[in-house]
């Protein structure tokens, strides 16, 4: 207990901290760059606008939040080139699909130390479950599809319009979800200055059952779907489980491959489920 008392505190003491960092405000736009086609340096030039865009678990999972609940996620992270807060807000309609919309904002490091604000938003997103996983049965499908439009300023703004993409599946093994294997494969769709491209992602990721609430989580992954152009990656930590609404997650992570090597980071976040929408369904009948 004290333990998961000292992870809430670091939570919110990294995101005070990050709303008291010494952030100059700088609203100079700054020129667009020209890609006439995705080699590796336009690569370079489309991961050096967007890079910092790292949510705490890339690879996703084959479920959804559930029919008429809400979910809050966010979460801070930082590395040498950028601290950032993101928040994303998710509904369930119905028992198959989750409605996503959220941003994020924060400072980036420029080349002089000097650090400016940024933001981007809405990143909007859809998932749509086919079969839910059970423990020890066939694995779950399902498919996420989305876009980060380009609004916003600075390092977070993106470069230009862009769909992602991606088949999720997930395999539970041992009851009470002890053990958990998600896979990803897909793509990033972009329209930058004129130059159509295509960018494949895919990710391996686990979540293993430790203790009562505690879980550690790692994974693997190849690009990013918010983040075409990144290169390989490893990200582990840990995931808190309070109760089935709330629950908490560190993680650090590292770039290992590609052209774009991502900077060594760490993030804490949390996730709140509520059931006031569920509940006003319920007192309707």
């Amino acid at each position: 207990m004290r333990f998961t008392i000292l992870s809430a505190v670091f939570i919110l003491t990294t995101a005070k901290v990050s709303a008291q960092t010494d952030i100059a405000f700088n609203f100079t736009k700054k020129p667009s760059v020209q890609f006439s086609s995705l080699t590796t340096k336009s690569l370079d030039d489309i991961s050096s606008t967007k890079e910092f865009y790292v949510r705490p678990f890339i690879t996703d999972d084959a479920r959804v939040v559930g029919e008429r609940l809400a979910q809050l996620e966010t979460w801070v992270r930082f590395d040498k080139e950028a601290g950032q807060h993101w928040i994303l807000g998710a509904y369930g309609p119905n028992k198959k699909l989750e409605l996503t919309a959220g941003g994020v904002y924060g400072y980036q490091v420029d080349h002089d130390s000097k650090k400016t604000f940024s933001y981007a938003l809405p990143l909007l997103q859809a998932k749509i479950l086919f079969k839910e996983y059970k423990p020890n049965k066939a694995p779950g499908f399902g498919m996420v599809m989305g876009t980060f439009l380009p609004v916003g300023q600075g390092a977070f703004k993106p470069a230009g319009y862009g769909t992602f993409g991606y088949l999720t599946v997930s395999q539970c093994l041992g009851e009470g979800e002890k053990f958990l294997f998600h896979a990803n494969l897909g793509g990033n769709y972009l329209h930058v200055d004129g130059s159509n491209n295509l960018i494949a992602t895919w990710g391996l990721g686990t979540q293993i059952k430790a203790y009562k609430g505690m879980h550690l989580v790692g994974e693997i992954f190849s690009g990013d779907p918010y983040i075409p152009g990144t290169g390989t990656s490893w990200q582990a930590g840990y995931r808190y489980f309070f109760s089935d609404l709330v629950q908490i997650d560190m993680t650090v992570g590292n770039g290992i491959a590609g052209d774009v090597i991502m900077p060594f980071w760490y993030t804490a976040g949390i996730r709140i489920v509520t059931e006031k929408f569920l509940k006003k369904k319920n007192a309707s009948r």
